[in-house]
């Protein structure tokens, strides 16, 4: 098995953003992050995915922050993934007091992101991801009512996801076979 990393930097006038990505790590993490609660995010998706990350990031405002953010681990997810056969598809549940969050994904090549959340600027985050991530993302609050438990199960339920998704394969699992796009 080849080794499942990426190392990408995002520098705007805006925004300054590094991420290392291990697909293949244990959910370690060490994140800078001007936004507070978007480096408890990052983190959170980390350990709950099984992912190694590691980021920087300042920025001018938090929205752009947030989208640049999603665009550079979404690029990394994208570049870490190489092209060894996957599980590609995962759907994971997870419950945070009084929220509870369902993402179902598919990692393959046809960008799609429909997230509930009750952040604009963290559905903004999960599209901005999927979109460059080039994945089906689908979140779904099936309840809750504190907007940081339902957007921390959010997190939580697509590292899990991505946790299983990401899984090495023996054969390619699609009735197309393999897919390539130049």
């Amino acid at each position: 098995m080849t080794c499942r990393v990426a190392s990408i930097k995002r520098e705007t006038r805006e925004t300054n953003v590094s991420v290392e990505l291990n697909l293949d790590g244990s959910g370690q993490f060490d994140v800078e992050c001007d936004i507070q609660f978007l480096k408890h995010m990052v983190e959170t998706l980390a350990r709950y995915a099984d992912f190694d990350i590691k980021l920087k990031a300042t920025g001018d405002n938090d929205h752009h922050l947030i989208e640049d953010v999603a665009i550079t681990l979404g690029k990394a997810l994208r570049d870490a993934l190489g092209e060894q056969p996957i599980e590609r598809m995962a759907t994971s549940t997870v419950v945070m007091d009084d929220a509870m969050v369902m993402t179902s994904l598919d990692l393959v090549d046809r960008p799609y992101c429909e997230a509930d959340c009750p952040d604009p600027l963290y559905i903004h985050f999960f599209r901005s991801f999927a979109m460059t991530a080039g994945i089906t993302l689908h979140i779904l609050v099936i309840r809750g009512f504190d907007d940081h438990h339902v957007i921390e199960a959010g997190f939580k339920s697509m590292g899990k996801a991505l946790k299983e998704a990401v899984k090495v394969r023996d054969t390619e699992l699609s009735n197309k076979g393999s897919v390539k796009i130049q």
